[in-house]
């Protein structure tokens, strides 16, 4: 069998692996097997693919794992969906009491009740949301 054969089968099984796995290690791995089954279909001897393999696979961890994992890390800052409401400011559309209450944040209008149940807060007022329990806006008055 050619040797660009075998280093294509090896990439497209470490391809495949990489979709099961998702661990981005295994895709570096079968980038470099395909470039060096270009290298090999080109008649560069077993050595110099081995070094060809060698480089590819290198680069790959030198310079896509930092800008993966920067990737990464900047993902795990983004807050989105009730997560993203915690910490804005509501406007108190109905007073806002142990029982009951209304705010608006960011254009929707949500229940809402205060941490402190013997708290009540008028309409008008500008809170800062706490938590989201549910469908239920804790909120903290604003003085």
């Amino acid at each position: 069998m050619d040797p660009w054969l075998i280093w294509l089968i090896v990439g497209t099984v470490l391809a495949v692996a990489e979709i099961f796995t998702l661990t981005a290690a295994l895709g570096m791995l079968a980038a470099a097997a395909l470039v060096t089954s270009g290298i090999a279909a080109i008649g560069v001897p077993v050595p110099g693919q081995l070094v060809a393999f060698t480089v590819v696979s290198a680069a790959g961890v030198v310079l896509v794992r930092p800008w993966a994992r920067r990737q990464v890390l900047l993902a795990r800052g983004e807050r989105f969906g009730i997560d993203a409401l915690v910490g804005s400011s509501a406007y108190v559309l109905q007073e806002v009491n142990g029982r009951a209450g209304l705010v608006r944040i960011g254009g929707e209008d949500w229940s809402a009740r205060p941490i402190d149940e013997s708290v009540v807060i008028p309409a008008g007022s500008t809170v800062d949301v706490l938590q989201i329990s549910g469908s239920i806006a804790v909120v903290y008055p604003r003085e």
